[in-house]
């Protein structure tokens, strides 16, 4: 088993395990809510913070299978060739930004949140750790696009 199905394995039991969660925890709210009219204060906020973790999760695992948002506009009117240095631009551009705004900057976040103690109004938890899936997600979109470019050179050399 290679480490990308290891961690691709990993990831999608993970936002498997957040979605379980967070449908829980809306169905809770709305039985809490409507039938028993007494709403739980803190379903709201975890709702919230499962929704970041499943965005940015899930934004890294669909880098990984190539399902991220694309505009073909300009690559649907290149040859092969140049449609294959667009798409190693393309995956150049995307590691920069892994690494650097969600990689570098979600490093700095988590440990600004972390020193300044700041805590979630009703689950009155770090937010230190609800931030720290922007770096996790950083370094996960940075290794997909990597693995996805040495495969695509790979390819290409063939």
């Amino acid at each position: 088993m290679t480490l990308r199905n290891i961690i691709d394995r990993i990831v999608r039991a993970l936002l498997i395990i957040l979605m379980s969660v967070i449908v829980l925890d809306v169905s809770l709210q709305v039985i809490s809510r409507y039938l028993l009219q007494s709403p739980l204060g803190f379903t709201d906020e975890l709702a919230g913070f499962l929704l970041i973790w499943l965005g940015l999760l899930g934004s890294a695992y669909a880098t990984g299978e190539k399902q991220h948002l694309a505009i073909d506009l300009i690559s649907g009117s290149l040859s092969v060739q140049s449609k294959k240095y667009l798409d190693l631009l393309i995956n150049f551009l995307v590691i920069a930004f892994g690494l650097g705004v969600l990689g570098v900057g979600g490093v700095w976040l988590v440990y600004t949140s972390f020193i300044f103690g700041q805590v979630s109004a009703s689950l009155e938890i770090s937010l230190g750790y609800v931030y720290l899936v922007v770096p996790i997600s950083g370094l996960l979109i940075t290794y997909y696009s990597i693995d996805n470019t040495l495969t695509e050179l790979h390819t290409a050399t063939r």
